[in-house]
């Protein structure tokens, strides 16, 4: 019997996929756990609209992207820091504060995890922050790091 996986099983495939499996195994397990679908010509239909509306989405997503990307290019974020000894800063400057003052000063949502620094800022200056914002577009915008 054909039938439509709706969430991955394990040894049997992924979520949208048709595979063969036998009709008690259809019937007993898959069927009442509601991981499947018979592979009837309704629910093929649906399946294949479904993935045309994922495949859309996932377009927008990647365009929206994009977008973004052009315009963090230009884009440049102010982070007050203490002084310490050597023109160095007094402690370092986290993701997590650039993402607050992302937030406040370009009103942007950026997200702490994805941006890509190698290490902590620990000096005044501009350094430029690389943040991923879909698997396929990685953005780059400017910090710069002043004393207060």
């Amino acid at each position: 019997m054909k039938v439509i996986l709706l969430q991955d099983v394990k040894a049997l495939g992924k979520k949208g996929e048709v595979v063969n499996v036998n009709d008690g195994y259809a019937r007993n397990a898959l069927f009442p756990k509601k991981l499947a679908l018979e592979a009837n010509a309704k629910n093929m239909n649906d399946l294949k609209l479904q993935n045309q509306h994922a495949d859309k989405v996932a377009q927008e997503n990647y365009e929206a992207a994009l977008a973004l990307a052009e315009e963090l290019k230009e884009k440049k974020v102010v982070v007050k820091m203490k002084g310490g000894e050597g023109g160095r800063t007094f402690g370092s400057v986290s993701t997590k504060e650039i993402a607050v003052a992302a937030k406040e000063q370009l009103g942007l949502e950026l997200d702490k995890k994805k941006m890509q620094l190698s290490e902590p800022i620990r000096s005044f200056g501009m350094t430029e922050v690389p943040i991923k914002l879909h698997p396929k577009v990685t953005g780059k915008f400017t910090v710069h790091v002043v004393e207060e």
